[in-house]
């Protein structure tokens, strides 16, 4: 492969790399700041350890839906690089398809959010 056609890969690899780390850096934080925030989850007297529970199940929901979406942003975003280097065209198409691969990880944080609602 040459240079040129190989420096759009470690880009697409780089970006899925970044969105790994960052739902890694977000499952972390969120479980090391359960024990603050099931003190203050609000006025309603909650057990603690459901509180925890519910602290934990939203950051794994975020940590693996950002995990997934990075896996697939960098499996669609390495393919999408290979057709847009053929056929110049294909960039708005192809930008489509790396946006619905991204939505994987808003759609884990729409769960965690819904779920710190209900503590």
């Amino acid at each position: 492969m040459s240079e040129k056609a190989r420096s759009p890969v470690l880009l697409a690899r780089a970006i899925a790399a970044l969105t790994l780390l960052l739902g890694a850096a977000v499952t972390l934080l969120m479980v090391l700041a359960r024990p603050a925030l099931a003190q203050t989850a609000g006025a309603t007297p909650l057990n603690a350890q459901l509180a925890g529970w519910a602290f934990v199940a939203a950051a794994v929901s975020t940590g693996l839906a950002a995990l997934g979406a990075g896996y697939a942003v960098g499996r669609v975003g390495s393919a999408a690089v290979g057709a847009v280097a053929e056929k110049p065209e294909l960039f708005g198409r192809v930008l489509v398809l790396v946006g619905l691969a991204e939505g994987i990880a808003i759609y884990g944080l729409i769960v965690s959010i819904l779920i710190l609602n209900r503590i």
